[in-house]
């Protein structure tokens, strides 16, 4: 924000020049506002590229590790955060109605973990597609039975971080190549949001399946022409909900 007031003192010729002034300002302050007002902007456009783009962050990493693909996919498929992922265990799968129960452990709980990938955040439910139910079937049977088993480690075990991530993966090479240098390892949660905002999920169990506070977050991954409608008839509940004056009758 100093750099854009600077900016802008510049250009009023207040100063002869803008000491603080970094290349490429403009470029990031539109994509912190792009996140705030229109995160579908920022989501991947279909399946078949977020398959790509998890092919192409394995092949650049060290010895090839698959589990750098994996935690994509699931982050994207289920529009949840790369930490909420790596707390994945396998007590949290209901392989029956296949959702996860995204939970936080407490010192309590067995092995005395503290989960805190939730930030915090409302417990919920989240689906797993058909698409992505394979991939958490094999994982179930390769940690075996132990219900605080992890399905999704780093290469070398213990929980992965979106720097992790980042750094193993090559990130910001591999989206530069892909023409997508704009996305973040956050942005896969807006991909999964607006996917199923897109597919026609209402948008009451959309909110429960973000976790978020408010339901203008969450409309906010609405096509633009259903979210005008759905404006509009809050708009007309704030004017029928208003407190009307009482009428005087002329004497």
């Amino acid at each position: 924000m100093l750099v854009r007031v600077m900016e802008q003192a510049y250009r009023d010729e207040l100063i002869t020049r803008n000491p603080v002034r970094i290349s490429g300002w403009q470029r990031e302050f539109q994509l912190a506002e792009d996140e705030l007002d229109d995160p579908r902007s920022l989501a991947l456009p279909d399946w078949d590229t977020l398959v790509r783009l998890a092919s192409a962050l394995v092949a650049r990493s060290a010895n090839q590790f698959a589990g750098w693909g994996n935690i994509v996919t699931f982050t994207a498929s289920t529009a949840a955060r790369i930490g909420e992922v790596s707390g994945v265990r396998v007590c949290d799968i209901d392989r029956d109605t296949w959702i996860w129960k995204v939970r936080r452990q407490t010192p309590t709980a067995p092995g005395g973990l503290i989960d805190k990938a939730t930030k915090g955040r409302r417990l919920r439910d989240v689906p797993l597609i058909e698409e992505v139910r394979p991939l958490v079937a094999s994982l179930l049977a390769a940690v075996g039975l132990d219900p605080m088993a992890r399905l999704f480690t780093g290469l070398r075990g213990g929980r992965v971080t979106t720097a992790i991530l980042r750094d193993a993966t090559h990130w910001d090479e591999i989206v530069g190549k892909l023409g997508f240098e704009h996305l973040r390892r956050h942005d896969l949660r807006h991909t999964g949001l607006t996917w199923m905002a897109d597919a026609g999920v209402p948008v009451h169990v959309l909110r429960k399946i973000a976790g978020h506070g408010s339901l203008t977050t969450t409309q906010q991954y609405l096509h633009p022409d259903l979210r005008s409608v759905m404006d509009a008839g809050e708009l007309l509940t704030k004017h029928l909900s208003a407190p009307r004056r009482p009428q005087l009758r002329a004497i």
